[in-house]
Order: C-alpha cells, then sequence, then structure tokens
C-alpha cells in the first residue's frame, strides 16, 4: 500500500519499473533511439515522478516513453492504453463545468483527477503525435487540454480515432460518458 508520501515502496518501484522496461522493449517503435538505462537512472533519481507512473499504470493507462526534450533532459510519457484510461472515465472536464451542472453530477472533474495524479492532460497536438504512435480511442475518446478561449463559451475539446482517422471535437465541459475518458503526460 502506498504511504501517504507519494512514493513506493522498494517493493512496488522495482515492479513499476519491470513493468515499463517491458513495455518499452515490446513497443520500440515509440522511442526510437532512447535507451531504457539512462530512462531507469532518471527515474530512479526521481521517486515521485514513480508514484506518478504508478497512478498512471493503475488507472489503466499503461504509461510508455514517447520522447525525449533536450532543452529540458526530459523523458516525456504519455498514456498508451489502447483505449482511454479505464478508470480514468465518465468525468466532466474541470471544476467549473462540474459545478455548473445541477442534477447528475459525475463522481469527478477531469483536471481534477489529472492534478490528483500528478499529470497533465494531453494537449490537442500531443494526441495527435500520440496517434502516430499506434490507433488509440478506437471505441472510446479522451478529453483533452482545452484553451481558455473555449472554456470561456462553456465548451472543452476531445479526441478519439474513428474510419481510421483521427479527430477533435468539442463538447459542453459539463458532458460525461462512459466511454471518455483523459490521457495525461509527464516529464521525468
Amino acid at each position: 500500500m502506498k504511504n501517504n508520501k507519494k512514493q513506493l515502496s522498494e517493493e512496488q518501484a522495482k515492479e513499476l519499473l519491470s513493468t515499463l522496461k517491458n513495455r518499452f522493449e515490446k513497443n520500440m517503435a515509440r522511442h526510437k533511439g532512447l535507451e531504457w538505462s539512462k530512462i531507469q537512472a532518471k527515474l530512479e533519481a526521481g521517486p515521485e515522478k514513480l508514484w506518478v507512473l504508478d497512478e498512471m499504470e493503475i488507472t489503466g493507462g499503461e504509461p510508455d516513453v514517447v520522447g525525449y526534450d533536450e532543452k529540458s533532459d526530459a523523458y516525456i510519457f504519455f498514456d498508451c492504453s489502447a483505449e482511454t484510461p479505464k478508470d480514468r472515465r465518465s468525468l466532466c472536464y474541470d471544476r467549473a463545468a462540474w459545478e455548473s451542472r445541477k442534477a447528475n453530477k459525475p463522481e469527478g472533474t477531469a483536471m481534477d483527477r489529472a492534478a490528483e495524479m500528478g499529470i497533465e492532460l494531453l494537449t490537442e497536438a500531443e494526441y495527435q503525435e500520440l496517434q502516430t504512435l499506434g490507433k488509440f480511442d478506437l471505441k472510446t475518446s479522451s478529453w483533452l487540454k482545452t484553451g481558455a478561449d473555449v472554456r470561456k463559451l462553456g465548451g472543452a475539446i476531445f479526441g478519439d480515432r474513428r474510419f481510421d482517422r483521427v479527430f477533435i471535437y468539442h463538447n459542453g465541459a459539463d458532458s460525461y460518458y462512459a466511454a471518455r475518458g483523459f490521457r495525461g503526460s509527464i516529464r521525468v
């Protein structure tokens, strides 16, 4: 069991590192030119990041390395589950949208849950990038980080893949569906 300091036990960290390494090795096309040993060293140096990745894992996100940012010397992880993470669905977009609902409020919001987990919702550009690495959200959809201009008008954006094409849509931010969740990212 996790403690309140947002750190994994030694055993949990070892198990998560093994899971991440296996996923990394099975999906080399997602991270061409990157070496697991360097990624593992970064992970071991940042136990708080391991806790975040574990949160992504236990909620169904299947996090994997999708890139490296030389400027910040950080490896980028995205949720790479085939469908939007199963334990992050049926949420409206953010707290303002949740509070505006008069009835049938969902259990929470995508933005609040992401913040609790320590991740950022994928942006539209990141979602498009993810879709170049495989075929994701064939039956589900994922809320995406939405600009203030759209939020001010009550909306939020989400994406999915249908007909072998990636679509970005809009919806009322207070809406929620059993097949819509959110994907996140973290830099390590």
